[in-house]
């Protein structure tokens, strides 16, 4: 299920989606990475998401969040059997999210 959204922020325009990736793990699926103009950022709301980044095959867990240049060639899919739900931003290549404050130590 998508839910997509695009804001303005700053000037510049953000598409912004949940969803949420059915039940089952893809660990035993051949993953097909595809790069594309943007700027993405995954945050998982619920359950575990597989990234993989080039070369790189992650497991993120709820409260993480990956953020990355989209000609890197990426894939998602669901890391476990329930429901993986995630937070999506796909904005203009070179964009990235400013954080300020400190981080609690």
């Amino acid at each position: 299920m998508r839910r997509p959204r695009t804001r303005v922020h700053g000037g510049r325009m953000n598409d912004e989606f949940g969803s949420v990736l059915p039940a089952g793990r893809t660990e035993c699926l051949e993953p097909d990475p595809r790069s594309h103009e943007g700027y993405h950022r995954l945050y998982v709301l619920n359950g575990r998401l597989r990234v993989v980044l080039g070369e790189q095959d992650l497991v993120l867990a709820a409260d993480e969040v990956v953020e990355f240049d989209t000609h890197l060639p990426h894939w998602f899919g669901n890391a476990d059997e329930p429901p993986a739900e995630l937070l999506a931003i796909l904005g203009p290549r070179g964009e990235r999210f400013h954080i300020r404050g400190a981080l609690p130590a």
